[in-house]
């Protein structure tokens, strides 16, 4: 089973109809699709759960929430797992410009570990010129993975660029996970992230991601299956091909408490 934990349908800088994305992901079994902040929140959670309820055993969404100015009461989440059908929340600190430890997402992570929504922390790049850089730091996170234990947390595309910071915290915590979503056409990037997460222990945390519309499912799979080949013939060390498998095809819904 391939499972895509990192796509979208509407955001900032490409849109993608729900057709377009749905033939996209015809190569992996099953996708997160993450909602992005808009106007109105609601607004983009509404349209998220309109196309994932259209194919329920494939598309599993993910609904965008700004602690410090949503709702975040359990009523309201209890109604945006049932009713509209998501079954996450995805934060964009930095670009919404909040503190991941805020008091009010404080209130919501304890909302949401009561309610078993998994949270995905989407604070990577591309970074516009007024999000605040600070707020992305996945070690930011320590605090909040601590404090809710049973709280399943998922650090967008490897922290970029701290990457280091997600290791760590990767093999400090059982609750966090990372998205390994990658750029095909970065394969040195590609190459020293699976690498330190290989020398980290730690690719047994990892999810793998395609950043849907930015990169495409099959691509992404080629490319970490095949960046050993570049470096054949260097002394460079090298992943096990088998490990790398480990995470394209690990059941991450399971991982996550998503029913399927």
């Amino acid at each position: 089973m391939i499972i895509d934990c990192h796509t979208h349908i509407n955001c900032s800088d490409f849109n993608i109809t729900p057709e377009d994305h749905f033939a996209a992901s015809e190569q992996v079994d099953a996708c997160l699709v993450l909602a992005y902040p808009g106007q109105s929140n609601r607004q983009s959670n509404e349209l998220v759960g309109k196309y994932v309820t259209k194919h329920p055993q494939k598309l599993f969404g993910f609904a965008v929430v700004n602690p410090v100015k949503d709702d975040i009461s359990k009523k309201c989440w209890s109604a945006v797992k049932d009713d509209i059908g998501l079954k996450g929340a995805v934060l964009y600190c930095g670009t919404e410009g909040f503190h991941p430890a805020h008091s009010r997402a404080l209130q919501f992570y304890e909302v949401a570990q009561d309610l078993k929504i998994p949270l995905f922390f989407h604070n990577t790049p591309p970074f516009a010129a007024d999000s605040v850089l600070e707020f992305t730091r996945p070690s930011l996170l320590d605090e909040i993975a601590q404090k809710f234990k049973n709280l399943k947390i998922i650090i967008g595309s490897m922290g970029r660029p701290f990457v280091n910071e997600t290791l760590g915290m990767l093999a400090k915590h059982k609750n966090v996970f990372g998205d390994l979503t990658i750029n095909p056409q970065k394969v040195w990037e590609v190459y020293n992230t699976v690498l330190s997460a290989h020398e980290a222990d730690v690719l047994d945390k990892l999810v793998f991601g395609s950043g849907l519309p930015f990169g495409k499912p099959q691509s992404c799979i080629e490319t970490l299956l095949g960046f050993n080949k570049l470096f054949a013939d260097t002394n460079l060390p090298t992943v096990p091909r088998e490990s790398i498998r480990g995470v394209i095809e690990r059941d991450s819904l399971a991982v996550l408490g998503i029913e399927h």
